[in-house]
């Protein structure tokens, strides 16, 4: 009776639950940030319209959170699970839409439990977590701007396209996948509206300054894009290889879900017919930017990165409650309950001792300890603040996130070492046996890096 009558209860006291636990979790286990959240901690102390390697929205939302919490590692994992949060928010919203029944709506949120990305992987804070809320809110305000038609659905549905598209290019397919679903409705509706062109005006505005800035950058996001994908090396032999490798990595990420499922479902019930009026939305929503991702791999011979992947489960959950509604035993909930349990303790202690046991990880780097030994040095040297680290992202980033003074981060200066004044206070951080004999500073070594300090005595 108590599960019965209180589903919207269920899933927000779930909710806080997960945000509590893959806060902490991490927070008591690693010594250090990640690699992807010290690179993003990084771009946001330099804020630009795009970096190296991505879009700039990810390195936005890290900045502001630095400004209002500084450098308390916790802070980052907190926002990690804020945007996991948001987008099971808006995937519960959906369900509750189409099903119109709370407790398929919170078993479709449970389901996605089973899938690693919205647990296991989750407190690292990097550019496929920050597209979480932005893909669940594209696809939740598609289903509205369909089904209503509203003129706000519209705007909001291309604001979110955009900082979508913003935090990684891999957003694209989502993107693709729903202009087909519209253009699907349009043919289905016999009609056109000119205001459904509203989310693409808004989206091509929003890219502007990005697109500005890719062309003063010679386009080296893209650049990067495409050499992850290793399609420089393409053989023969890849066209075949690295789909179906990817084929088999996607199963075996919902085999957990299937799991889940089983305890839940009568199979012998199941009724695939879900074609029928607004219902195949839910089909090509989850299935389309899966099989784009697929034709992109076997045409190209690209390799698609697990990773990747982490958005594209959102509403998997929904699609598989709708596909076997009719076979759901209710009797069973508990034991569908107790499943859910089992992955939902597990996963946050398998994270725990994955983090302590395995050694040699980015999150056993002592960053605090060294910035620490940095800035006693540099106080002890000279009289100015550090305003700038240069270095990769990871040693500089790191200097750049734990240092009290906040500096701005580099990858490079274009000028040479001696035009740097001492006044500017400058760390440079870099392989030691080439730094060193450039270093018109106090040179160190902190292993494996060399430090050239520069800065007014």
């Amino acid at each position: 009776m108590l599960i019965k009558n209180n589903y919207k209860t269920l899933f927000y006291i779930f909710l806080l639950s997960h945000l509590i636990i893959w806060t902490i979790t991490p927070s008591l286990s690693n010594v250090n940030l990640p690699l992807d959240t010290i690179e993003a901690l990084a771009w946001g102390s330099n804020l630009s319209w795009g970096y190296s390697k991505h879009p700039p929205v990810s390195a936005f939302f890290v900045e502001v959170t630095y400004n209002f919490f500084g450098n308390r590692d916790w802070a980052f994992y907190l926002l990690s699970q804020i945007f996991v949060v948001i987008a099971f928010i808006y995937v519960w919203k959906l369900s509750n839409l189409i099903f119109k029944n709370k407790l398929y709506s919170l078993c479709s949120i449970f389901l996605l439990e089973g899938i690693y990305f919205y647990n296991f992987t989750s407190p690292e804070f990097n550019v496929n977590v920050c597209q979480l809320p932005f893909w669940a809110l594209v696809i939740y305000y598609s289903w509205k701007s369909i089904n209503y038609e509203k003129t706000s659905d519209l705007i909001l549905l291309g604001i979110f396209m955009s900082i979508g598209f913003l935090t990684k290019y891999l957003f694209f397919y989502l993107l693709l996948s729903i202009k087909i679903i519209f253009f699907l409705n349009m043919l289905e509706k016999r009609n056109f509206k000119a205001k459904f062109m509203i989310p693409g005006i808004i989206f091509m505005i929003f890219l502007i300054p990005h697109v500005i800035w890719l062309f003063k950058n010679e386009f080296i996001t893209i650049t990067y894009a495409l050499n992850r994908t290793g399609i420089e090396e393409v053989s023969l032999a890849n066209h075949i290889y690295n789909p179906l490798t990817f084929l088999l990595k996607q199963i075996g990420i919902l085999v957990p879900v299937i799991i889940m499922l089983l305890t839940f479902v009568n199979f012998k019930k199941i009724n695939f017919k879900i074609l029928k009026k607004d219902k195949y939305f839910l089909l090509l929503i989850n299935l389309l930017p899966i099989f784009l991702i697929f034709l992109t791999s076997f045409v190209s011979g690209a390799k698609i990165r697990t990773m990747w992947m982490t958005p594209f489960y959102l509403f998997i959950g929904i699609l598989l409650i709708q596909i076997s509604k009719n076979s759901l035993n209710e009797k069973n909930i508990k034991k569908f309950l107790a499943v859910f349990l089992i992955f939902f303790i597990m996963s946050p202690l398998s994270y725990f001792y994955v983090s302590l046991s395995n050694e040699f990880k980015r999150t056993d780097y002592p960053g605090r300890e060294i910035s620490d030994l940095v800035q006693r040095r540099w106080d002890k040297n000279f009289s100015n603040d550090i305003s700038i680290v240069v270095g990769d992202e990871w040693y500089a980033g790191n200097l750049s996130y734990h240092l009290s003074s906040r500096p701005t981060w580099f990858n490079t200066i274009e000028n040479d070492l001696s035009s740097v004044t001492s006044n500017t206070g400058v760390i440079y951080t870099g392989n030691p046996n080439i730094l060193k004999k450039f270093c018109p500073g106090i040179y160190g070594t902190i292993k494996p890096i060399g430090i050239c300090m520069i800065g007014a005595k």
